[in-house]
């Protein structure tokens, strides 16, 4: 029996999002930010469910009022209430596989969250799936805990198995320091069910604290295409790695020995923050939900020419913008604080 991570324009039942609170680094920017949460849930529950993982009962009371007020369809939310250190779904989340004879049969794989190479706490966070799945999860789904460190943000997948990831991530010594590449890629064969892989070897944000996760900078669709960050602007910082990036990206093959298809999405301006930092904005960190591809905007002369290059990547998705500014000043942005749950994976849904 062989389970394969399932790409991310996989029917889905819900997307998973962890709600910001006080006791986490969001706690100056929360009047910004949750806004941006709401918007999320009304966005995402036009075309399935939302599971909100919310810190204690205090903050659930309060989400509900937020959705209220914001008319979210009460129907459409889990609430799943457990301590959690921060926000990033994507990173802490499960990742969910399917037979690949038999695609109602589900296996949520749980990986170890180490908080990025152990930069910040994550103890809290890397308990998140085990509660996750005993109270919202359909009970027929099976689940297993790796050994591995792994975000979610460092892999993409597609159809037909090819694992795309960076080789300045998986291969960081501050993940999984006794393992070899052969050694992590013989696991993501056996656990996720990779049939092949492609290691981007260059490109990188500043202000990003994952090491260059690939969801910042290439991401499939499908049809064998690929969708990546250009920088466009010779002064800037990153010009030279992201060139070189979209070098090694035109060389890559399918299995077929085919060229894939490229779709470049524009370069913001530079954002900074009221420290002189400066914030990992990108256009590459898009969410795929059912229908809908929820692109993050910036207030940048760009927005619309990146949404026009996710539309030409999932002509059978509406592209809806969602303005994360207020999420970059914590150094992500849309994909990294969400994470889908494929069709199968609730007990029960309120989906069609």
């Amino acid at each position: 029996m062989k389970f394969r991570l399932l790409p991310e324009w996989a029917e889905q039942d819900a997307v998973m999002l962890t709600w910001p609170h006080q006791d986490t680094d969001w706690a100056a920017n929360l009047t910004a930010v949750e806004p941006v949460y709401v918007a999320l849930c009304q966005a995402i529950s036009q075309q399935q469910d939302v599971v909100i993982v919310a810190h204690d009962n205090a903050l659930k009371a309060h989400i509900e009022t937020l959705l209220e007020n914001a008319v979210v369809d009460a129907k459409r939310i889990h609430f799943v209430v457990t301590p959690c250190n921060d926000t990033w779904a994507r990173d802490h989340g499960p990742l969910t596989c399917a037979n690949i004879d038999d695609a109602t049969e589900l296996k949520v794989m749980d990986f170890i969250f180490n908080g990025w190479g152990n930069k910040f706490a994550s103890e809290l966070d890397n308990q998140i799936n085990q509660v996750l799945v005993k109270q919202v999860a359909n009970p027929k789904n099976g689940y297993q805990q790796s050994e591995l460190v792994l975000e979610g943000g460092g892999v993409e997948i597609n159809e037909h198995g090819v694992l795309l990831t960076t080789s300045e991530c998986l291969l960081n010594p501050n993940r999984n320091p006794e393992l070899t590449k052969a050694d992590i890629e013989k696991t993501l064969v056996e656990q996720l069910g990779a049939t092949s892989f492609l290691w981007v070897d260059h490109g990188y944000l500043a202000g990003d604290d994952t090491d260059s996760h690939i969801d910042t900078l290439v991401r499939f669709a499908p049809n064998n295409t690929l969708v990546y960050v250009q920088c466009d602007d010779k002064d800037d910082e990153h010009f030279a790695a992201l060139d070189a990036m979209e070098k090694q990206l035109q060389s890559f093959k399918t299995a077929e020995g085919e060229n894939y298809s490229l779709i470049a999405l524009p370069w913001p301006k530079a954002v900074f923050n009221e420290d002189g930092d400066r914030l990992p904005a990108t256009y590459a960190n898009y969410l795929i939900i059912n229908k809908t591809v929820l692109v993050p905007i910036y207030g940048d002369e760009n927005d619309q020419l990146a949404l026009g290059q996710v539309a030409n990547a999932y002509p059978d998705h509406t592209v809806v913008g969602i303005n994360c500014v207020p999420i970059i000043h914590q150094f992500g942005s849309l994909h990294c604080i969400t994470m889908q749950l494929p069709r199968g994976f609730l007990a029960g849904t309120n989906n069609d």
